[in-house]
């Protein structure tokens, strides 16, 4: 399944959605292969890591 994004800082647009359904990815997908990925919302960054031991950690 391709990764699409879900906020691109449209708080506007993404109010107007009308699916209920939240969207998934698993944590490979987010990850494509590194152990830390950048999420920006709304203006503030924050980084999903994966630790040694296989959990996810998210900071901001």
């Amino acid at each position: 399944m391709p990764i699409e994004p879900v906020n691109d800082g449209d708080e506007q647009a993404n109010a107007d959605r009308t699916d209920a359904s939240p969207r998934q990815w698993t944590s490979k997908e987010l990850l494509a292969g590194h152990t830390e990925a950048i999420i920006v919302h709304g203006g503030e960054v924050y980084r999903l890591r994966c630790t040694r031991n296989n959990k996810l950690i998210l900071h901001k």
